[in-house]
């Protein structure tokens, strides 16, 4: 079955839960940061879905005390279930796939994996939020007799398991299953993970459940500080609206980690940068300007008009967006430094420091 053909047969589908309305898909709306409690709240974005472009409206409110960030009102499981379909399976499978296998990821794979070398090889490595298993395949290069597992709520994690990148799967959320894992592991990554979930404090905690005493805990996040933030606005990739529902600032991540009995002992602010905020700016602004593609979200296929101007629009931008990557790469060495880095990172050692 080719694409159009799959989308043909989604469709019915789709516009059968979008007659229902998305603002089902919302919780009710805080007005206490869900952070520190705080009723100090400002907006700090309002947003559609750039990415596949599915109807709904998002808003995202930030703290004016702790300056924690979360989307208000958080969508509920069946709103992100609505919002994740297609985007790294089914349609958007092939696309996920050829995104986390670009040689800049790769890059980063690696780095993220040296971060821990200089506190020695863990026996058994715990990838949360694994996905297809990208990381721990480019880890193994670099900690070659360490096991790695991985753990995902999507299938994703069975296929990573079958193609060999990860040596057991663990299908389910964290918080689920670190009782029958307690104590397991002498490395846990949370890379990218945190502001998925819908309670990071419970994710934190059940990360450090399931390592062994003196173990590690490395983490990356976007970084909600980041200059880059507030010059580009809406377009800011690492806002990833609707999937983000967390901005963790750095200091309040440190904190909670310390109050869980973890120990701090390395701390980046600026390598974990990945040099694509420009290019993919311009990748949303075009997105957002061109006529819709064929999905199965839009009432019907675009007419053959709207696909030629489609293309021909996309062909135009061409230019732009590689003159946007070429900036990107060109200033990525002075804009990491300079408080425009996109992401931290944090290792903490379970217990005191060694």
């Amino acid at each position: 079955m080719n694409r159009t053909q799959q989308v043909a047969r989604l469709r019915g589908d789709y516009q059968r839960e979008l007659a229902l309305g998305t603002e089902r898909f919302h919780a009710p709306r805080r007005t206490t940061c869900p952070w520190c409690g705080s009723s100090r709240l400002r907006t700090r974005l309002r947003t559609v879905d750039l990415l596949q472009h599915k109807p709904g409206a998002f808003v995202l409110d930030q703290c004016r005390d702790c300056a924690h960030s979360f989307q208000n009102p958080r969508l509920t499981p069946e709103g992100l279930a609505f919002y994740y379909r297609d985007y790294y399976d089914g349609l958007g499978a092939e696309k996920a796939e050829w995104f986390f296998k670009l040689q800049g990821n790769r890059r980063r794979y690696l780095a993220s994996a040296r971060a821990l070398r200089p506190f020695g090889t863990p026996r058994r490595w715990l990838d949360v939020g694994t996905g297809h298993g990208h990381f721990p395949e480019a880890a193994r290069k670099v900690h070659t007799t360490t096991v790695f597992d991985g753990i995902d709520i999507s299938e994703g994690v069975t296929e990573a398991k079958r193609r060999g990148r990860i040596d057991e799967a663990h299908r389910g959320l964290l918080p689920d299953l670190a009782p029958g894992l307690a104590g397991r592991y002498d490395a846990v990554s949370l890379f990218h993970c945190l502001e998925h979930t819908p309670d990071p404090r419970a994710e934190l905690t059940a990360a450090k459940s399931v390592l062994a005493p003196g173990g590690h805990l490395i983490i990356e996040v976007p970084d909600p500080e980041s200059r880059m933030s507030g010059l580009l606005g809406r377009w800011w990739l690492p806002y990833l609206q609707p999937q983000h529902l967390h901005f963790i600032p750095f200091a309040n991540l440190r904190r909670e980690l310390e109050s869980l009995g973890c120990t701090v002992v390395a701390v980046e602010r600026h390598e974990p940068h990945h040099p694509v905020d420009l290019v993919a700016a311009a990748v949303l602004m075009v997105g957002h300007a061109l006529p819709p593609a064929d999905e199965p979200w839009h009432a019907g296929p675009p007419s053959g008009l709207q696909r030629m101007a489609r293309t021909a629009l996309f062909g135009a931008s061409l230019p732009l967006l590689a003159g946007a990557y070429g900036l990107d790469e060109l200033l990525a060495p002075v804009l990491s430094r300079t408080g425009f880095s996109n992401a931290y990172r944090i290792v903490a050692r379970n217990g005191s420091a060694a």
